[in-house]
């Protein structure tokens, strides 16, 4: 299959399409988002899809959606490579390869996060930050690959019996649109130390740059086709990619509801998956924390990154003590957040990512106020893009949809509790279990809170501080499987019971084991 510019609209090239054209060329990809298949890039034969510039409204570039037939050569290609990477090369050298990626990453820091800022609509010197980040995936992932051993058990029958820790085969892995980059690297660094194939389908809305990073590790040394990339729709090349015999395991990385889907999906071809879902985390500001140490995290848990995010802070719950003084100096600083063009270096928060996701965080709003929420949002609008102003919800019970279903924008609900009970209880109502944080000067409270509140990750005195060395994942609404931290090398291997007989005479007599 050749490459084709076929799908382009006819259009003066505006300053924004010059500079992600530029990016790409820069990257040795094409004018149009292509599936990378086997170290080729290639064409779908589906619909057209188009990419939308979240801050202009205007579409950018427009390409075939990948079909079943590009998922079944990505499939092979991964298999194909597989083999050679896992055994035919030392976990050693599978290490310096990836100490190799990681430091080409660096080197195309700029393109990148020019990219994933016109795409995807983050301020631009956030998208410097995770790219950055992915290169330490790779370097933190890379170091594990020859450590990675199973343990000798002395079973009580006197045998031998050790343990082999070994790579799945070939993983699909699905990724979402509102941190493309930093999720490719976050998913597939851990599953190549480990020895694994990957086929991987960024969101349909967002594939550049997850391309690019794989023709960026190939050139570095890592295995042509070992990570083959789909550019397309879910229901088309991401369907035909888990029922393919050839996948071994499905991750998944996004909404709770397409999750479920997933999970089905792999449930009914007998495969394992991974979800990485939702969430409606509680930050917990008791009345003895430094308030506006809190406000300052109150404000990075739910505005930055225009509030896109599965840990977001989404539920302040503040002491019915301090609940006004906290909300007004949380609504004077929202006002001081520099909204704009993702592109200038100055922007703090960009627009939302979608239009369709703009509906949705705009119709929960309405819907919240509707139910009686007092409204506080940021003065000064934008004039163009999808842009929702920083919001909080006020006056409103943990038992409204505003509290409970995921917003997935700059949008916080307030709610006062009156003592640690009361907060534990609020925290834990919900359908949800992935994140959580409180602010308080007591130590003691604050294990006590890390222990009671339901959260794959919970922070005291701060908030959103992950890496990739720690494990990440939740439980409920919220997904099942760690992404990150050795957790993840248990995801990507599966153990081989070895057991070997020493004695001078065979213990197995007469059909049973002696």
């Amino acid at each position: 299959m050749k490459s084709s510019n076929t799908m382009q609209r006819q259009f003066k090239m505006t300053d924004r399409q010059k500079k992600l054209l530029d990016a790409m060329a820069v990257l040795g990809l094409g004018t149009q988002p292509q599936s990378l298949i086997d170290g080729v890039l290639m064409d779908g034969a589906g619909a057209a899809i188009e990419l939308v510039d979240p801050y202009t409204e205007e579409v950018l570039l427009a390409y075939p959606d990948a079909d079943a037939a590009l998922a079944t050569l990505a499939c092979a290609a991964a298999q194909n490579a597989q083999t050679a990477w896992a055994k035919g090369i030392s976990a050693a050298k599978r290490g310096q390869v990836m100490q190799d990626v990681a430091r080409a990453v660096l080197a195309y820091v700029e393109p990148l996060a020019t990219i994933e800022a016109i795409v995807a609509g983050k301020p631009i010197r956030d998208c410097r930050v995770e790219v950055t980040k992915v290169a330490e995936m790779f370097a933190y992932y890379a170091g594990w690959a020859d450590k990675l051993h199973g343990e000798v058990i002395p079973v009580p029958s006197g045998h031998l019996n050790y343990t082999l820790r070994e790579p799945l085969g070939v993983v699909f892995q699905i990724t979402p649109w509102n941190a493309p980059i930093f999720t490719a690297g976050w998913q597939i660094a851990p599953a190549i130390a480990t020895g694994n194939g990957i086929v991987i389908k960024p969101s349909e809305l967002t594939p550049i740059t997850t391309v690019a990073l794989v023709k960026i590790a190939e050139a570095a040394g890592l295995p042509i086709g070992l990570v083959n990339v789909l550019c397309g729709l879910g229901p088309t090349c991401g369907q035909a990619a888990i029922a393919h015999p050839i996948v071994r395991k499905v991750v998944f990385v996004g909404s709770p509801e397409t999750g479920r889907r997933v999970a089905m999906a792999a449930a009914a071809a007998l495969k394992p998956a991974v979800l990485e879902l939702g969430g409606k985390s509680a930050n917990i500001v008791f009345d003895d924390a430094n308030l506006e140490h809190a406000c300052l995290g109150a404000q990075a848990a739910i505005f930055s990154g225009a509030g896109q995010s599965c840990v977001a802070g989404s539920r302040l719950l503040i002491h019915e003590a301090v609940h006004e003084k906290l909300l007004d100096m949380l609504a004077r600083g929202m006002n001081k957040i520099r909204l704009g063009d993702p592109l200038d270096e100055a922007t703090e928060v960009g627009p939302i990512s979608n239009a369709r996701q703009y509906a949705h965080i705009t119709g929960m709003v309405s819907q919240a106020k509707d139910a009686g929420a007092a409204i506080l949002t940021r003065t000064g609008t934008q004039d163009r893009g999808y842009f929702v102003p920083p919001t909080i919800l006020n006056n409103l019970p943990n038992s409204s949809n505003a509290a409970q279903q995921e917003i997935f924008g700059p949008v916080v609900t307030a709610i006062p509790f009156k003592d640690e009970a009361h907060a534990i209880a609020l925290a834990n109502d919900t359908a949800f279990g992935l994140a959580g944080a409180v602010w308080t000067a007591d130590v003691g409270r604050a294990h006590r809170m890390a222990d009671a509140v339901r959260a794959g990750t919970f922070w005291i005195n701060s908030y959103k501080a992950i890496h990739v060395s720690s494990p990440f994942g939740g439980s409920l609404s919220s997904g099942f499987g760690r992404s990150s931290g050795t957790d993840a090398l248990m995801e990507y291997t599966s153990a081989k019971s070895v057991w070997l007989d020493s004695a001078p005479q065979p213990r197995i007599a007469f059909g049973y084991v002696s």
